[in-house]
């Protein structure tokens, strides 16, 4: 019997993201995380998760039982201002032990595309935001943040064997740079699939929007169509769930939000786990994201995974998601009026969940079928480069 295909999955290790070094077990990005579990349960694929890190870190030797963890720490000279030099260095050094088929860089972001490029063995990448297009879009000075993540995603694209894209809007950007391209949308992780608990629904509905405030998520623009709604008499009520920085924009969404709180009609939920936001979207009768860009749109999938009625931006994923979907409305990205109008003639009606969503979902985007599919470009990869 052939062993099974043994795939190098360079992914960040969120301790390293959030520099919580002590924490006694990796945790990734909702993407990865419930990439692995599709790939757990394959036993025609051995996975390697590598990871760079800057402080040393405990981890456990196996995340499942075909699925293996390696941390590598690497100097802060090895990281951004030198072109992520260590990182490439310490991924080859840790591929030689591996010996694997083939390398699949998760995200053109940091420094796990380069590291698949630089790797000296077939790769391939995912791509989970368009770091061209972000930096274009809001302007991004030479050498910030954005910048360099634009210019490793130039570099990148052109010399890997192939890159995954999670929607028709990605893999029109993408094409005129890369070798070949496949369509593959993100999976869910597998809490978005579990039986609800049909909790009892609130007199007045819950409309939830999830996502790390910014402006690209809009949430300060979001509270300023709550507020327009409570003052025409739509009863609602808008959760946000999701990181609060400590920047402008954060701040002036706080200070405003203080003020939506008191009057009843908008509240912060704070960061949640898998579980806690599955138990949040069960609670809430619909769900909006409204973003002023967007790859895929992650949450969105999550929320109709759950049968909720949703309000959404018609672009970039969110389009590709929403397809075929009775419980779906889209609107032009900046038809603000447009979007009120359609979300009070839905608490008008009764605030209706949909019904068929979830299942469709679960066809989609579960994580064995978005791993099957993973397993089929790999082989095809490796019987082009032959």
């Amino acid at each position: 019997m052939s062993r099974p295909l043994r795939v190098a999955f360079l992914t960040t290790d969120n301790r390293e993201h959030f520099r919580d070094y002590a924490k006694p077990k990796p945790f990734f990005g909702t993407a990865p995380e419930a990439m692995l579990h599709g790939f757990a349960q394959l036993r025609e694929i051995e996975v390697h998760v590598i990871s760079c890190v800057r402080q040393p870190v405990q981890s456990p030797e196996k995340l499942a039982d075909n699925v293996w963890y390696h941390a590598l720490e690497v100097s802060k000279i090895g990281w951004m201002t030198t072109g992520y030099q260590g990182c490439i260095r310490a991924v080859r050094r840790k591929l030689r032990d591996v010996q694997p088929d083939i390398v699949h860089g998760q995200g053109t972001e940091r420094d796990c595309a380069i590291g698949a490029v630089m790797s000296g063995y077939p790769n391939v990448l995912t791509i989970h935001g368009n770091m061209a297009e972000l930096a274009r879009l809001f302007r991004a000075r030479p050498f910030t943040y954005g910048w360099i993540n634009a210019w490793l995603e130039e570099f990148t694209l052109p010399r890997t064997g192939g890159v995954f894209c999670n929607s028709a809007y990605t893999e029109e950007l993408v094409r005129p740079r890369a070798r070949r391209t496949w369509r593959v949308a993100n999976p869910l992780r597998p809490e978005f699939f579990r039986p609800s608990t049909n909790p009892p629904q609130d007199s007045v509905p819950r409309i939830v929007n999830i996502g790390l405030v910014c402006p690209r998520k809009r949430q300060l623009e979001i509270l300023d169509l709550a507020g327009r709604l409570h003052a025409s008499g739509i009863r609602v009520v808008f959760e946000f769930v999701g990181g609060c920085p400590d920047d402008d924009y954060a701040r002036r969404f706080r200070e405003r939000l203080a003020d939506a709180e008191q009057a009843g009609f908008a509240r912060w939920c704070g960061e949640l786990s898998a579980d806690e936001l599955v138990s949040q979207i069960d609670r809430s009768a619909a769900l909006l994201h409204f973003p002023s860009e967007e790859a895929f749109g992650l949450v969105v999938a999550e929320g109709l995974a759950r049968n909720l009625k949703f309000f959404g931006a018609r672009l970039g994923g969110i389009v590709d998601i929403a397809s075929g979907l009775d419980g779906a409305e889209l609107f032009d990205s900046n038809d603000w009026d447009a979007l009120a109008a359609g979300i009070s003639r839905w608490v008008e009606a009764g605030a209706p969940k949909p019904a068929g969503a979830a299942g469709v979902m679960e066809t989609r985007y579960h994580p064995r079928v978005i791993a099957q599919r993973h397993l089929e470009i790999y082989r095809e990869v490796l019987a082009s480069d032959s």
